[in-house]
């Protein structure tokens, strides 16, 4: 049983994530048992910036005042877990709807995207989207296209030049007149 103390330094951490969180995503877990949960746990504690918290709902309820979490209150009641992304959230919704799939126990209420609410089948949704690091190597190759294109095309008429160079100093060498089209 945690102390008023205890419980308002909790309340006062959930607050400070929440303020700093893109999106939290809440699920009920009734039914899995503590080696299930863990392996969620850490995989979403390897991959980065989420983290998975099991928290009495009036904490949560309490810590999501006057933040952006505020409009996924309505889903705390019952057991509930809150996975908090704090980087890319398409990365933690692809993780939760994939461990669902594989855990029918393990079910997604609802969640907040940049203080918009989300519904389970937005969640599942925002799981298909390419990841950020994803999108990024798209942009950075999109960019990149046409400096490369450019590159060659300077670069053609010297490859071109140089082999004529090349075929005229052959015919050269070989004693023999200059080759019939250069």
């Amino acid at each position: 049983m945690l102390t008023r103390t205890q419980k308002e330094e909790l309340v006062a951490e959930l607050k400070d994530k929440f303020a700093r969180a893109n999106s939290v995503i809440v699920a009920e877990y009734r039914g899995l048992d503590v080696a299930r949960v863990d392996t969620l746990r850490r995989k979403l504690r390897a991959a980065g910036a989420y983290e998975y918290r099991v928290t009495k709902n009036t904490l949560l309820r309490r810590a999501a005042e006057g933040s952006d979490v505020a409009c996924v209150t309505e889903h705390f009641k019952g057991p509930t877990a809150v996975a908090i992304s704090f980087g890319d959230p398409v990365g933690l919704a692809k993780m939760l709807v994939d461990y669902a799939k594989d855990n029918e126990l393990f079910q997604l209420r609802g969640g907040m995207l940049d203080g918009r609410p989300l519904g389970k089948a937005e969640i599942a949704t925002l799981a298909t989207l390419p990841s950020l690091d994803a999108l990024r190597g798209k942009l950075v190759g999109l960019l990149l296209a046409p400096a490369s294109k450019l590159a060659r095309l300077m670069n053609a008429p010297a490859g071109q030049l140089a082999r004529v160079v090349e075929a005229r100093r052959k015919a050269l060498e070989e004693g023999g007149a200059a080759p019939a089209d250069a």
